[in-house]
């Protein structure tokens, strides 16, 4: 029986190696950006810039990608056949451009162990999405795993043993706001991503739909930038100064590896899935930053964390799987299909 199920939650070994590196590069990414961060928890950088390089440097992985099998001339027919798919990509790209740039501000105000956790709740709004998208009914177990997690992120903020001041005081705050914003962009751009894969761009090339996404990714950002008043430093000497520090070199790596290996994660699993895997975070997180950062691990910490493994082991006795749009193999294009039947997209 437990055979079944993991082969259900994992159709392939190739999904699990997925499901590993994803939760293995989130990790890194909020240890690399606190470690990045001076004594005052502030960057010596510019954030948005960080942010617009990454966004260039997936562009320039995808183009790489899909160049091995086909001409730069075909990228650019596939673009302009496609140019409607090209702008409905700028939904998600504007809420994952929010999504990276608050990633900094957030992990300025909090550690990465609380930060994680405040994600979390992120879980029922991706299942109610989930459903109302994809008119896929979750079951009552289901539903009963995504309430233990939300659960167990609420409890890292209890005191166990206190008396009778239970709750430590949350100030809820423009920080609060921030992480409640990022959690809603990164619900509704996931969903978004994974019904444009099964929909508008269910017989378009995986990697076109990531230089879709990574195109509107870098104007978004250059919009931004643009608000602040330097998008024309980026190219002259203080900007470029971000290549001379080897920690942020390893941000924009990292979060171009996130990148990738997520858009081979939707199709390959799910949404749901998805989150439960940044729940996983928690447990490594959590130990990471008592070493390298001396963060103490709470016992409300411990609790935490095992409620919210425990929430995984319940989802997984009956997972939600993707039904992947059925693609008739006829010629080279056809199978180029069927590789985005195992692929999905995201930032």
């Amino acid at each position: 029986m437990v055979n079944i199920n993991c082969q259900e939650l994992f159709p392939s070994r190739w999904s699990v190696v997925v499901f590993i590196s994803y939760m293995t590069l989130f990790v890194n990414q909020g240890i690399l950006v606190t470690w990045s961060q001076n004594e005052e928890n502030s960057y010596k950088y510019n954030t948005v810039t960080v942010v617009l390089m990454t966004e260039i440097l997936k562009l320039i992985l995808s183009i790489g990608f899909y160049c091995r099998d086909h001409s730069i001339i075909s990228l650019v027919q596939e673009i302009r056949k496609y140019k409607r798919v090209l702008l409905l990509y700028m939904v998600p790209s504007f809420l994952y451009c929010l999504y990276n740039n608050l990633a900094f501000v957030n992990l300025a105000a909090f550690d990465p162990t609380t930060y994680y956790l405040l994600l979390q709740f992120r879980v029922v709004i991706t299942g109610i999405i989930f459903q109302m998208v994809f008119k896929k009914q979750l079951s009552t177990k289901q539903w009963i795993s995504l309430m233990f997690l939300t659960f167990g992120c609420m409890i890292k903020h209890v005191n166990i043993g206190y008396g009778s001041s239970m709750f430590k005081s949350l100030h809820f705050n423009i920080n609060a706001l921030f992480i409640l914003i990022q959690a809603l962009c990164s619900c509704l751009a996931g969903v978004y991503n994974e019904y444009l894969l099964k929909g508008h761009g269910a017989r378009i090339n995986i990697f076109v739909q990531n230089v879709f996404m990574y195109i509107d990714s870098i104007f978004c950002n250059a919009i931004v930038l643009v608000g602040q008043g330097i998008l024309t430093d980026v190219f002259e000497h203080t900007g470029l100064s971000i290549f001379t520090e080897p920690k942020v070199i390893l941000i924009i790596v990292n979060n171009a590896a996130v990148g990738i290996i997520t858009s081979f994660f939707l199709q390959t699993l799910n949404s749901i899935l998805k989150t439960f895997a940044s729940a996983l975070e928690l447990v490594f997180t959590a130990i990471l930053c008592w070493i390298l950062f001396n963060i103490p691990i709470h016992v409300n910490t411990v609790v935490a964390i095992a409620v919210v493994s425990y929430s995984v082991f319940l989802y997984s006795q009956n997972p939600v799987q993707n039904t992947h749009p059925k693609v008739q193999t006829t010629n080279e294009s056809d199978s180029e299909s069927l590789l985005s039947t195992k692929q999905s997209q995201l930032v």
